[in-house]
């Protein structure tokens, strides 16, 4: 079996599909719970962990989770009365693929390695 990257998969995702996702994550408050859930991993969280964590009320964190589980980049479980969301972390990756997928495809090929995601260390990153 290849361990070929879920992102180097062309055309698993759709313009639509895109679009939806991109949608979704063009909100301050729902880029933040996103990337709160992509933190946590699968495990996810339940809204009131994330009403603590983010400081939103109950309603507004509700109407952000049903945007980014309708986009597909959300999933919810239930673990018996509790309900968790978790990144749907395959989506995630096809976003990123979507995105640079033709990256440098008009130019030499040695620009292909600048083009690939490279995850960055969180305490690398700038924050703005």
């Amino acid at each position: 079996m290849s361990s070929v990257p879920y992102f180097d998969i062309l055309d698993s995702m759709k313009s639509s599909q895109a679009i939806a996702a991109l949608g979704a994550l063009a909100s301050e408050s729902r880029l933040a719970v996103f990337r709160l859930l992509v933190k946590r991993g699968p495990d996810g969280f339940t809204p009131s962990e994330l009403v603590k964590r983010l400081a939103v009320p109950a309603p507004t964190l509700s109407f952000h989770l049903k945007e980014l589980v309708h986009a597909g980049l959300v999933k919810s479980r239930r673990e018996g009365r509790n309900l968790y969301y978790g990144p749907d972390v395959g989506q995630m990756n096809a976003l990123v693929g979507f995105l640079t997928e033709n990256c440098c495809s008009l130019a030499d090929e040695a620009c292909d390695a600048e083009c690939k995601p490279v995850a960055v260390p969180s305490r690398q990153r700038k924050r703005a």
